[in-house]
């Protein structure tokens, strides 16, 4: 190439006039040399690293949304499961004050049974007692009132005939007194051991009351254990599906990621290569004629080749966080309040920095930023022109936003706190015009 410019120098004034010809020929062809270099590279890294498509992308939001089904499902389930481990408990509770409460009746109908054991023995000790006493006067009485016969005690005992009568008397009286000491001291007997009886069988039916009662409260906390060990495996499911869907959702959220960050870089590619191409176009030999010469010039504001510079300089910061008051003339900044922990722009900020690489100083406010220039109607939208969005589209005092336009009506923005610059339309119902910033 370069021997064949020599050659063309050497052959006089005709060879200034092709040389800005020869130049874009050559140029361009070195633009598709290394587009062709740069291919086999740009598809080894997409070979490497699939760009999702928008069917894994979908793919991805129908596993959430069945993942968070089945987490719901399971709450469902675990709802109903604690539900019915209270109702157990309740129950086992219940057992628990049975089994209490029949476990205090059998110790009462214990000490019944003692206590009526104990009145049948002292019944019937107080009968073997009345019985020995009752033998005992017997044989006093005998040798009392028997020495030899009853004749003879009548007539030579003690006081004569009328002292055994007396005698013979008190005996009968004392014996009948025994003997209904003795059948007082039976029937007691007789009435302690039906007692007794009666206090054994309600003994026995306590303690059989009492077996039930605790079979019943065994069963119910057997129960409410079993069923602690089912909500226990309920919300371990649940867990795992709530890991599960975290996973699912992170996923998703990597593949739009990854997907919007594939997307934003195709648009920035196209934006570079659309401003390559107006680049290019005005450099060309038409546009350095003698007849564009001749043309007014438009001013420094008009230039499209400044516009490029700010709408690449834009570009270079996809991908950088939104930072409430963040950025300046000279990069991404931390902001303040929101943003105060935060590198990155907010959406006049990265205007502001955008223009600067142009030679354009703006204020950090969109205000100022849509008066800073002439309003460009949007038809002539052009790279680099700042599109400004309002809360009401007929009062530009409630402008709230600004975006770079990039070509096709796309435009580089710092949307809002928590996303990140990217690429976006400039078709919203909220676009209230444009401005080409003048410097």
């Amino acid at each position: 190439m370069a021997l064949s410019t020599a050659g063309l120098r050497r052959r006089g004034p005709r060879s200034s006039a092709w040389s800005p010809t020869l130049r874009l020929i050559a140029f361009s062809s070195g633009v598709a040399i290394g587009m062709t270099w740069l291919a086999p590279v740009a598809s080894a890294r997409s070979a490497a690293k699939p760009v999702p498509s928008a069917r894994d992308v979908e793919k991805s939001r129908r596993q959430v949304r069945e993942r968070a089904a089945e987490v719901g499902r399971t709450k469902a389930r675990l709802a109903l499961a604690d539900g019915e481990l209270d109702r157990l408990a309740v129950t086992a509770e219940a057992a628990v004050e049975r089994y209490n409460g029949e476990l205090v009746q059998l110790a009462r109908a214990r000490g019944a049974y003692a206590g009526a054991q104990a009145r049948v023995a002292e019944a019937g000790r107080r009968v073997e007692q009345g019985r020995a006493e009752l033998a005992s006067f017997a044989a006093r009485a005998y040798q009392h009132n028997t020495g030899y016969d009853e004749i003879s005690s009548a007539l030579v005992g003690k006081g004569g005939p009328q002292g055994f009568m007396d005698r013979a008397g008190m005996v009968k009286v004392l014996a009948q007194q025994r003997v209904g000491l003795v059948d007082r001291v039976k029937a007691a007997q007789n009435v302690a051991d039906v007692f007794r009886r009666e206090a054994e069988a309600a003994f026995k039916e306590q303690e059989a009351a009492t077996r039930r009662a605790e079979d019943a409260k065994r069963a119910a906390q057997d129960a409410v254990t079993r069923q602690r060990e089912s909500v226990q495996r309920i919300r371990t499911e649940k867990k795992n599906l709530e890991r599960r869907l975290g996973q699912a959702k992170a996923h998703a959220v990597e593949l739009r990621r990854a997907r919007r960050k594939a997307l934003d870089a195709r648009e920035a590619s196209k934006a570079r290569a659309a401003l390559a191409a107006s680049n290019l176009a005005a450099s060309s030999p038409a546009a350095s004629s003698p007849a564009a010469s001749n043309r007014p010039s438009a001013g420094p504001a008009a230039s499209p080749a400044r516009g490029a510079l700010v709408a690449r300089a834009a570009l270079k910061w996809l991908g950088t966080p939104y930072s409430w008051g963040g950025g300046n003339a000279s990069g991404p900044s931390f902001g303040f309040d929101q943003g105060s922990g935060i590198l990155g722009f907010d959406c006049s900020g990265l205007a502001m920095y955008a223009w600067a690489r142009a030679g354009v100083r703006l204020d950090h406010w969109t205000g100022t930023q849509w008066t800073s220039g002439p309003h460009v109607p949007l038809r002539a939208l052009r790279p680099g022109d700042l599109v400004f969005f309002a809360r009401d589209t007929s009062n530009p005092d409630t402008i709230h936003h600004v975006g770079i336009a990039i070509g096709r009506e796309r435009m580089v923005e710092a949307p809002y706190t928590g996303a990140h610059v990217r690429i976006s339309s400039i078709r919203r119902n909220d676009l209230i015009g444009a401005t080409r910033p003048a410097g």
